[in-house]
């Protein structure tokens, strides 16, 4: 099987995957999508965008790291910080596995199939270059598509710690992720960019 058709399929089957979701959002064209399935295609379209020449480990690792978040309902665990981090632990797995077994599937080698799993899975922020890839994606997708939606679910939170928000997001992104979103790169929530700017000034 050429590579190429191997990534086809790949990112198919996550797809496929994700479609299942219940859970529906509509896009700025008014279109309706399964929540999962539209968060994937935006964090591919931003790997594009970011790092057109990523390789097959890194676009598979963006499509599928959230695939099938449904199933783990942040409900089902404590809701408390540790709660919260107990759900998050075991979503990574979770997503991670769910990944590899697709991989497996299509005969990826097991060196591919590990690098996967440790970016999907959030090993080695700043160490491991696949983590940070998908770490600087998912910070400018939750920028430019979700940070709005998030802060008018929030409205109790003042300034102070909105700034917090944001800094800390910011600080997990490397240096170009950081210059690509603050040389427009990305289209940054109107309302917030004031906030924004003091965050990171």
């Amino acid at each position: 099987m050429k590579t190429s058709e191997r990534l086809k399929q790949a990112i198919a089957l996550i797809d496929k995957a994700n479609s299942e979701d219940p859970n529906k959002e509509t896009d700025s064209c008014n279109k309706e999508w399964p929540k999962e399935l539209l968060y994937s295609v935006r964090m591919s379209d931003m790997l594009q965008r970011f790092a057109p020449e990523a390789d097959e480990v890194a676009q598979i690792s963006m499509r599928a790291q959230h695939i099938q978040r449904w199933k783990s309902a942040r409900s089902d665990y404590p809701m408390d910080r540790q709660g919260y981090l107990q759900w998050r632990t075991q979503l990574y797995k979770f997503h991670a596995q769910t990944t590899a077994d697709i991989m497996q599937q299509l005969g990826y080698d097991e060196e591919s199939i590990e690098r996967v799993q440790k970016a999907v899975g959030k090993r080695g922020i700043k160490t491991n270059r696949d983590t940070q890839l998908l770490e600087d994606i998912t910070d400018l997708v939750f920028i430019e598509h979700y940070m709005l939606a998030f802060a008018q679910k929030h409205p109790e939170y003042d300034e102070q710690k909105w700034l917090d928000i944001v800094r800390k997001t910011w600080n997990k992104m490397s240096a170009e992720a950081q210059q690509f979103a603050l040389q427009g790169n990305i289209t940054l929530p109107e309302p917030l960019i004031p906030l924004i700017q003091k965050a990171v000034s």
